[in-house]
């Protein structure tokens, strides 16, 4: 339950208390406002053996005498799977575990220090400035991760590098700790409803070792398991339009726990909002039309939130057979 959602209840929206909060009452059951009809239950026993979503070195990937076979590990990650954890990553092992202290810290502070707000028809969160020091700042480590792989991926799709560059250079970043309590019904709400991100990019620090996020493949909900001190990425809707539909922006999950609490920070990054966003020119040609619309990425993003969309990601909105049915 990372963030208390509003639920539509008759004709109205109905305000869901802090979720935080509400864990402390050890309930029984759920309030009505987060019970979801449609959670889709999964079992696994203990035998069973899952597959597990790649793993991306990217000492090797950047500097290592594997680097042609860590890029192709790349590449089908991307295109198979669209999501990746990645070791030797450059952020140290003590920052993050600053990083991890200090955001358990906030949470453990009293409501009114965190200045809770919740705004009609939007997503529970906290108002507060949480300042990191320099040392503490993981952000711009961050970041040059980020760009790397963007860096690596225009490689493995042998798309023109500028190209990429162009697309990143001046794009947002964007971060959000999340936050989800025990559930004392685990199996009739979510954490985070199952979507995929409209973002490029997406990596994922888990601050505690409780499971919970899960990645749709071949209609099977596969469970994260996070290595020790790697960092989760996955590939957001921008990045597989870009790719002109060759690397997947997976639909994923958050599922809750009865007995723990599970804590982690995103960070997203988005291209350039001057920028426009569509398969790139280096790829695309007589051979591998595109499949989805050129547009200005600022104006599609606006239009897009203003569309009741039904379910439909960003990416059903930028294929080029929506913009047929538009016109």
């Amino acid at each position: 339950m990372e963030e208390a959602k509003l639920r539509k209840l008759g004709r109205g929206l109905l305000k869901a208390p802090n979720v935080q909060e509400l864990a402390k009452q050890q309930l029984a059951t759920i309030p009505p406002q987060y019970i979801q009809d449609n959670v889709e239950k999964t079992s696994y026993s203990s035998s069973m053996l899952l597959p597990q979503i790649p793993v991306i070195d990217m000492e090797q990937l950047l500097h290592g005498h594997d680097h042609d076979s860590e890029l192709q590990r790349l590449h089908f990650a991307c295109k198979e799977w669209g999501f990746f954890q990645v070791v030797n990553h450059g952020v140290s092992i003590s920052l993050m575990e600053k990083v991890k202290s200090e955001i358990q810290a906030f949470f453990d502070l009293p409501l009114e220090e965190k200045k809770f707000e919740q705004q009609e028809g939007r997503i529970e969160g906290f108002a507060h400035d949480l300042v990191f020091s320099e040392e503490q700042n993981t952000q711009p480590r961050i970041k040059n991760l980020a760009i790397s792989i963007l860096n690596q991926m225009a490689k493995a799709l042998k798309m023109d590098e500028k190209e990429m560059r162009d697309l990143y250079t001046d794009g947002m970043q964007l971060l959000r700790m999340n936050y989800y309590p025990p559930c004392p019904e685990p199996d009739r709400t979510y954490g985070l409803n199952p979507h995929s991100d409209s973002d490029a990019l997406i990596i994922l620090m888990h601050l505690n070792e409780t499971e919970g996020l899960q990645v749709r493949k071949d209609d099977t909900w596969v469970p994260v398991k996070p290595l020790p001190n790697a960092l989760t990425v996955n590939i957001g809707d921008m990045m597989e339009i870009v790719s002109n539909g060759v690397y997947k922006s997976i639909v994923h999950r958050a599922i809750v726990n009865s007995n723990e609490r599970r804590l982690s920070l995103a960070t997203f990054y988005t291209f350039n909002n001057d920028s426009d966003l569509g398969p790139a020119l280096s790829l695309i040609g007589p051979n591998n039309p595109p499949i989805f619309r050129r547009t200005n990425l600022a104006k599609s993003l606006e239009v897009f939130s203003k569309r009741k969309i039904n379910g439909k990601s960003f990416i059903d909105f930028m294929k080029m057979e929506a913009k047929d049915d538009e016109s």
